[in-house]
């Protein structure tokens, strides 16, 4: 460990996971990644438990590079976090493989409990080193008998838990960050770590960076003071789309479209959700009411009477990861949700169609909320 730096990642519910590196701008990253949601803090040596080894190294990188195309014809193809990757799995249960798009190279070795990663990029081998860090936690977590919900979350101070539901672009970061502005504390923004325990279920954040639309940006009055940061030379999180800073540069509020019609949106930090958005963020709860929207243009915000709950679709899994695949064999095999999917249908919970108007959208979701878990 000489020479090298630290940061222990840990969870409300106790799994934990170490970050090292030769740059501190690895670990800080890290701590500022997780430091909002999960438990991060500069650890010391020496370090047991799960580990994530990341270094700014070119030989390294093509060292392993070198060791998955010595396979050939065995490697597996995925894409992982948008970028391809071409892997092999040892006998012994370890895997190397790369991303070359990235200038990005991983060997797990599972009996160390240690993923290795090297790369080229300082800001690409942050980035892989946080999101690994949290695949490890994410099966510690699994294997606790915790799922992942496809959801939205917003707290009040005494921990009840607002779960928001609902198919792609209905409406769940609207919903939560509208609320959040309004004073409930964010606990996630697209999935949450749900657990049934003593008659509740608990909920816990999924950290990731966040996404928020141009439209409701401007709408919450956000827009201006967002450019005005990056004008002063802050920066925003680099999987964010060159297109967006420019406009966000160029006080051009218009929303950018992919070629397969979904919006390119502003990617915030974590911590950037309380400094730059005005939102407290929450480190765990338990549910208490479960709400979904969908966004109805044209028409006024409403409360919709409709048979919505809770379904099997609305978790995820190791087979319908889409993003995540797990590669390295870091989660469990796990059970189904039927019994959570029963706990949280009795909660009590609500159906809403959301306009155009934020201001009336918001009204709305105040008073539906409170009225909701009082």
């Amino acid at each position: 460990m000489t020479d090298r730096t630290a940061t222990r990642i840990a969870t409300a519910d106790g799994q934990a996971v170490t970050v090292t590196s030769r740059s501190a701008a690895v670990t800080d990253w890290a701590t500022r990644y997780f430091g909002s949601w999960w438990n991060a803090a500069p650890a010391e040596s020496p370090i047991s438990g799960a580990l994530v080894s990341a270094d700014i190294d070119p030989d390294a990188y093509e060292d392993m590079t070198a060791s998955v195309f010595g396979h050939g014809s065995e490697l597996d193809k995925t894409d992982y976090a948008g970028s391809p990757m071409l892997h092999t799995r040892h006998g012994d249960g370890g895997v190397v493989a790369v991303q070359s798009e990235e200038r990005l190279a991983y060997r797990w070795e599972p009996s160390f409990r240690r993923m290795r990663i090297a790369g080229e990029d300082e800001t690409g081998v942050a980035t892989a080193a946080a999101r690994l860090a949290r695949e490890v936690v994410r099966g510690m977590l699994l294997v606790e008998g915790w799922q992942i919900l496809h959801a939205s979350a917003v707290t009040r101070p005494d921990g009840a838990t607002l779960l928001v539901l609902g198919d792609k672009g209905a409406g769940k970061t609207t919903t939560a960050f509208l609320l959040a502005r309004a004073g409930w504390r964010l606990l996630a923004n697209d999935r949450v770590f749900v657990r049934p325990e003593d008659g509740h279920v608990r909920v816990l954040p999924w950290p990731s960076a966040a996404a928020c639309g141009f439209g409701l940006l401007d709408a919450l009055g956000l827009f201006e003071p967002v450019a005005e940061r990056l004008r002063s030379g802050e920066q925003m999180h680099p999987t964010q789309d060159q297109r967006v800073t420019d406009a966000l540069l160029a006080g051009r509020r218009e929303p950018l479209w992919k070629a397969n019609g979904k919006e390119t949106k502003p990617q915030f930090f974590p911590d950037q959700l309380r400094t730059w958005l005005g939102m407290t963020l929450a480190t765990k709860g338990r549910a208490a009411g479960l709400l979904f929207p969908r966004i109805v243009p044209g028409g006024g915000p409403r409360l919709v009477d409709e048979p919505r709950g809770p379904g099997e679709a609305d978790f995820l899994t190791s087979g319908t990861e889409d993003r995540y695949p797990d590669v390295f064999g870091l989660l469990p095999v796990t059970g189904g949700s039927a019994g959570l999917v029963a706990r949280l249908s009795a909660l009590p919970h609500q159906a809403l169609a959301l306009g155009h108007d934020t201001s009336a959208n918001a009204a709305l979701l105040e008073k539906t909320a409170a009225g909701l878990i009082d």
